[in-house]
Formats: C-alpha cells, structure tokens, sequence
C-alpha cells in the first residue's frame, strides 16, 4: 500500500503519540451530556447555561495563537467552536498535551473529547472554553475539507459522484446537509408504521431466500445452499407470502422489505432496493387508493411540514385527492391514439408509428406498457393514479368486475415514475394457474422477466384466501421525492458500484 505524503506524517504522528504514553485508540468510557445543536439552540449568557459540558466530535480545524488556540469541534449534530488554553489543559508544569499534542500531533479529522462551559467571545460566537481534552481516535487519512475562499470560490470539494458513493463515510463528514437526507428517510419509514399500526396491521417478515422467485416480473438473482442441495433465489418480491399468511387467517400484513433484481442500474434502479407491500382483507383496490392517498399526504407532512414540496423545477403537491386516468384514458390523453380496441399485431404498428420500440418477445400487455411508460409517464408531475390495466400486463390482479379483458389494478405515478402498483388481489385460484400458465408460454418467447409458476402459492389459494387488497411501494424513489433528489444513489447510503481497479 503506497502512502501519500500526508499519510506518512498522520502515522509518524500516531508514533510520537504512542511515545508519550497516550493510547490513541482509549477503551475508557468518554460519557457526554450534550451535543452541538442543543448547545447552539438553548445557551442563554445571562442564564450562564451550559458550564459543565462534556462533548466529543471530529476535529475539523485548527486556528493556531500561542498559548491559546480557536478550533473547530463537529458531532453528529453539526459544528461549534472551541477555545483551547494552554494553561487551562495542562494546569500543571507539564505543558506537553497543548505544545506537543494539540499544537503538533493532532490532525484535522481526529475524535477529541473535551469537557469546558459554554460562552460568547468578544465578536459574538458561541464557544466552548476547554477546560479538559483528551484524544479519543486518530484519523490516518485526511479529509478532503472544503475551503472557501474570500471571493466565495469553493475548492477541494468532495462533490464527485463516485467518490461520493463510494466514499458515503467521507461524504457525511465533509457534506454534513447530507445526513438530512437520511434523517427524513427514517421519518418516511417511521410515519408509515405510525399510519400502519394505527390501523392494527401486523408488520411481519417473510424470506428473503426463496425457492421459488415469485410476486414481480423481474429477473432474479441466484444461489445455491449446500446443505440442501437446492437453488435458491433472492427475493424480487414477498407479495406471494404475504398472502400466503392472509390465507392463514391474518387480515392486515406489512412488511418492510429488502428486495433484489437482476436488472440494468440507473438512476431510478438499484440491484438492491426497498419497498413495502401491505395487504388488507375485505378490501379492493378502489379502498386502497383512498388508503394510498391518505397515507402518503400524512407521510408528507410528517417529513417537509407541508403536502406541498419542491421537486426540481416542480411543485409537487400530495394533498388529497388525486388525479385519475384508466390505462386506456392516458395514453389516449397524452398521444391523442384509442388502442383499447387494437389486437397485439395492430398495437405493434401502432407502437411503431409512435417511435416506441417493441421487439417480437413482446406481448400485448408489454406493448402497452412500453408505450404508456415512454408517452405518458414522464408527463405525469402531480401524484396521479392510473388504474384498470389490461389483463395480459397484470397476472396477480383479479379480473375488473365490469369491464373485459381489463383488471382491477392501480399504479400512482408522480414526478414522471412509478411509486406504487396495488391491485384487488386475485383469490381465484383456477384463474390465477391459468395466468401463470400464459406467462411461462411468454418466457418461452423470450421475455426473461415472465413470472415462474408455483405451485405451493397456488396450493395456498385453493384453500381459500378472501378478498384482497395488495400494495407495494417503492421507497427509494419515494425517498427521492419527498427529499428532492433526482438520483437513487442519493438515497441510498451505499448504493451498488462497480469494483474498483
């Protein structure tokens, strides 16, 4: 491993350290009381709050004066300046931990632990006047610290994507707004449990290693278990066990779910992704629309304040209710051409004629997807659901109750891509073989995203499974837009890459 000229002086002054007797790496407890932002947020001079603070963060700058030094103290909740006094950290004769330690040995990136009180210095900062200070880890690499200069020029940012990514440690060091990001993810997930639980769902889990791949059209990843002997895939989907336990007498289920697809990657798609699939007994799809509706504004809210956001260049607005257009009634909308009528052959002309590009492997369900998804997606901003798919694009979903050749489907679309697909779930278990059966006939075709029948889910159903409502919702990309990211990368804490020469 070949050291940078920087590396090579952090390690000498990690030696020295260890000479003067000071471990650099302590196994002591460093208790704390306080934080940065609640010091900045409640600190009253004339109260004289805040004397006995004991806080710790990464040493993030170092203003060198003589006997007495300014630097730059930051913790998991932003950034506070300290002052440091020789004479106050070494009361004594030995003056070793400010002239050596602190002026010399300390780099910008080390963990320190101080203890001091809270004051405002002469030009009106809030301060932290050290009294006790104690290295609690050395950083062996440094930060890649942003410098402004005094025409506002920012340099050595850490703003390349890749590294970035890559890096996800170093970017939330040096790019602290990012983490704000993360924190509203973790209030999405938490506003739902709140919605979901209100209403006595069950949050379960279900395998993520599975026999059979099932619940998407997607393509699986593969493995082998030895002991078993068997191939194994990981999950693309939990619909197919999530109803399996609606069968077993469960009347609300959900799941946070890990879920994992063979796929081309993008800025919308990541091998790895999140989603959560609910489903409810005694409920169809219209119910789960209004369900949707209500859950997502309350998510809304809870995350920006507001059911109003920016996303782009586009006010996204997730106040009830939404638009709705049939399959059919978008792409007549958008492109001004009725194919409700149209069979598979004058579907592919039509597609042609549009610039769509549908290959032989396609069916009718797929042409139809592939011009809706190229047509109308990217125009639909606003929280919008498309229902009433065609059956051939929809073999999970129960037949529509008044209109042939169509099913009980939704999908809410919003900032031109999918976040949802929910049906009325199909409880037919003849019906549902006959479905998985025109599927496998397409994966003959050529389409390597074809569903695999299976038999046990089938078995489940022939035991009965009352009526269905089913949703899942993909929270990465609904991460994206209620945090107003235009890449799934940004969302994801490590998303996957390419290895590295």
């Amino acid at each position: 491993m070949k050291l940078s000229e920087q590396e090579v002086v952090r390690r000498d002054n990690l030696e020295k350290i260890k000479e003067l007797g000071i471990d650099p790496y302590p196994s002591d407890l460093f208790p704390l009381n306080v934080n940065s932002s609640e010091v900045k947020s409640n600190f009253d001079a004339e109260k004289g709050n805040y004397q006995e603070v004991v806080m710790a963060g990464r040493l993030m700058m170092k203003r060198i004066m003589g006997k007495a030094s300014f630097a730059e103290l930051q913790d998991s909740t932003g950034k506070i300046q300290i002052y440091v006094s020789r004479d106050d950290i070494c009361p004594g004769e030995d003056k070793t931990m400010y002239n050596t330690v602190f002026k010399k040995l300390l780099d910008i990136g080390d963990f320190i632990g101080i203890k001091g009180h809270a004051f405002i210095t002469k030009v009106g900062e809030l301060t932290i006047h050290v009294t006790e200070l104690v290295l609690l880890s050395k950083s062996l690499k440094p930060l890649p610290i942003v410098k402004t200069d005094a025409e506002g020029n920012v340099h050595d940012a850490f703003v390349d994507p890749e590294l970035r990514y890559r890096q996800r440690y170093v970017d939330l060091v040096v790019n602290p707004e990012i983490r704000e990001v993360f924190r509203k993810r973790t209030v999405i997930y938490n506003s739902m449990r709140e919605y979901l639980n209100a209403k006595g769902y069950l949050e379960v889990e279900t395998p993520i290693l599975q026999p059979l791949y099932g619940g998407a059209a997607a393509r699986p990843f593969k493995t082998h278990h030895n002991t078993l002997d068997m191939t194994l895939y990981m999950r693309i989907a939990n619909e197919l066990y999530l109803k399996r336990l609606i069968v077993g007498g469960f009347e609300g289920v959900y799941e946070f779910s890990k879920d994992f697809r063979n796929e081309g990657m993008s800025r919308f798609h990541n091998p790895e992704f999140t989603q959560i699939e609910l489903y409810v007994a005694y409920k169809d799809y219209e119910w789960m629309m209004d369900t949707t509706e209500e859950m997502l504004e309350k998510v809304c809210q809870d995350v920006n304040g507001t059911t109003k956001i920016e996303v782009g260049e586009n006010i996204i607005d997730f106040k009830r209710p939404w638009k709705r257009y049939t399959m059919y009634e978008a792409i007549e909308h958008f492109t001004g051409v009725d194919i409700s009528q149209m069979d598979e052959e004058e579907m592919r002309a039509e597609a042609k004629k549009m610039d769509v590009h549908v290959d032989a492997s396609l069916g009718k369900g797929k042409i139809i997807d592939e011009i809706f998804g190229e047509k109308c997606e990217p125009l639909l901003i606003q929280p919008t659901f498309i229902t009433d798919y065609p059956v051939e694009m929809s073999p999970l979903a129960k037949k529509h109750r008044e209109k042939e050749g169509l099913v009980e489907r939704f999908e809410a679309i919003c900032n031109g891509k999918e976040m949802c697909n929910a049906f009325s779930e199909l409880n037919d278990p003849i019906d549902q073989r006959e479905r998985f059966q025109a599927q496998l006939e397409l994966g003959k075709r050529g389409d390597d995203e074809a569903m695999v029948l299976d038999e046990d889910f089938l078995r489940a159903l022939e035991y009965g499974m009352p009526p269905t409502a089913g949703i899942g919702i993909g929270l990465d990309r609904l991460s994206m837009i209620m945090c107003n990211q235009n890449s799934i990368q940004d969302v994801l804490f490590f998303p996957q890459m390419k290895a590295e020469n």
